[in-house]
């Protein structure tokens, strides 16, 4: 086997590997330090690698498989963590000059659960300031481009994960999801992302109010399988999040290849709103709904509609922003990202009618989406309403030569974090630009396990990983 498909191995069979010492965890992050040190710099996935760190632990992982020790779910899986969750000791900026020098003192409860679960920390990858622009780009670190096409995004704001997946960099990324930020990066970069259930994953401790009641972590992986894997080693409740959920006491890597013998699945082009979407994310959605049926499950257009959620999720999104940021703009308004500083002026003169107007609403897309789901098990969207777009821009101003609003390209997101329903990207075609297109895949509350058996059963109709970037 040689280097480079060593670095484009699954997690979960690297795991097996390294327990029967096929391959040692030192030999493999040795060999992904050495893609690092080829790739990084002409895409800008990872901004704060931890490389001395990532030795010794893949030293002791070793160590352990040799006295026999119980191994964890991770064991000596070299894995990153976006630049929004804490690692002690090492420098966390949120992708902002306000923090630029930030040295936590505790762990993220993610980052603690990675590290009992054995896995070997490469460091941490770019992201937006805070989170809220939909492109990896910030003042310190720069922009994140994208594997495919160095000239594209590669999304946001878990940007540097999906990019450093997509590259062999690393076999598994910690994202967080406020509004797209795991699946708009992993589709655009054409790799597997799932924004499990609001509460699922803990979050722990968190940098002020904005995306409180928003915000998913979840996993960035190449395959369904390793996406699984990394779920059952980071969910379950957490004392210090009020929103943390119960575990269900489902190991979901040994239940991934459990099909559903029946289900109802509805899909959609537009959720009722949507206005332009990209003629060949158009074609590769509608071939790729089909498929489904291959397993037996009923696939129909989904017979329901919503209101554009985006403006009740900038209204959230500006009013937590202008709460959390608004005293810190006169001094930081220069070293601030120009949309970021448009955000929190926003949210600073908006007032408690405006964001309880937001409260109502969302009550009313979370009840539409409780009725749907009374008659199905699932929904199915395009990810993105077009592919990767350029560098440089925060946002496209046409799709298919048609004028758009600047979320236009992003309409199928917006709605599952503030329902807080399940929801993946899986890759499932190829722009005739040679780009990434990603399905989305939505679930019933709580009801991960669905998303991922059906995200694997997809997979193995349709498997994306044999295509891999090139970098001359």
């Amino acid at each position: 086997m040689n280097k480079e498909d060593i670095c484009f191995m699954s997690a979960y069979e690297m795991r097996e590997k390294i327990k029967t010492q096929e391959l040692s965890s030192q030999e493999i992050t040795e060999i992904v330090i050495e893609r690092f040190e080829k790739i990084n710099p002409i895409i800008n996935a990872y901004c704060t690698p931890t490389f001395e760190w990532a030795r010794e632990r893949a030293k002791n992982a070793d160590k352990a498989v040799k006295n026999g020790e119980k191994l964890g779910t991770l064991h000596g899986i070299p894995t990153s963590i976006k630049d929004e969750m804490p690692i002690k000791g090492i420098r966390t900026t949120f992708g902002s000059k306000l923090y630029e020098h930030n040295i936590p003192d505790e762990d993220d409860a993610c980052v603690e659960r990675l590290k009992n679960a054995g896995a070997v920390i490469l460091g941490k990858t770019n992201m937006s300031p805070f989170g809220f622009i939909a492109v990896t780009n910030n003042l310190i670190f720069g922009e994140t481009r994208n594997p495919w096409n160095l000239e594209r995004t590669s999304g946001g704001s878990s940007g540097g994960a999906a990019a450093s997946i997509a590259s062999g960099i690393g076999y598994l990324a910690l994202g967080a999801d406020g509004g797209g930020s795991i699946r708009t990066p992993s589709c655009f970069c054409g790799v597997y992302g799932i924004k499990p259930s609001f509460g699922r994953v803990p979050v722990y401790p968190v940098s002020g109010v904005h995306l409180e009641s928003l915000i998913h972590y979840g996993p960035i992986v190449r395959y369904v399988k390793d996406a699984a894997l990394m779920l059952d080693a980071i969910k379950g409740p957490h004392y210090g999040d009020m929103y943390s959920l119960p575990d269900q006491n489902i190991n979901y890597s040994e239940e991934l290849e459990e099909k559903p013998k029946q289900l109802k699945i509805g899909y959609s082009q537009d959720l009722g709103f949507a206005k332009v979407i990209d003629s060949d994310v158009q074609e590769k959605f509608l071939n790729s709904v089909q498929k489904f049926e291959e397993f037996g499950w009923s696939v129909e257009p989904a017979k329901f509609k919503i209101k554009n959620p985006e403006r009740m999720l900038l209204t959230y999104h500006t009013v937590l922003y202008g709460y959390d940021l608004g005293s810190k703009l006169k001094e930081w308004r220069d070293n601030m990202h120009p949309d970021l500083v448009k955000a929190v002026e926003a949210g600073v003169e908006a007032t408690g009618a405006d964001f309880a107007r937001s409260i109502a609403r969302r009550k009313i897309i979370f009840e539409k989406f409780h009725q749907y789901f009374k008659n199905y098990d699932l929904l199915l969207t395009p990810t993105t309403a077009l592919p990767a777009f350029e560098l440089g821009i925060s946002f496209p101003t046409k799709i298919d030569g048609k004028m758009v609003s600047p979320t236009a390209w992003m309409p199928f997101s917006a709605a599952f974090n503030l329902t807080g329903l399940p929801a993946a990207t899986v890759p499932c075609g190829w722009s005739s630009e040679g780009l990434p297109i990603g399905l989305q895949i939505v679930g019933k509350r709580f009801d991960d396990l669905t998303v991922l058996q059906v995200s694997k059963a997809f997979e193995e109709i349709a498997p994306w990983q044999d295509r891999r970037p090139k970098f001359e």
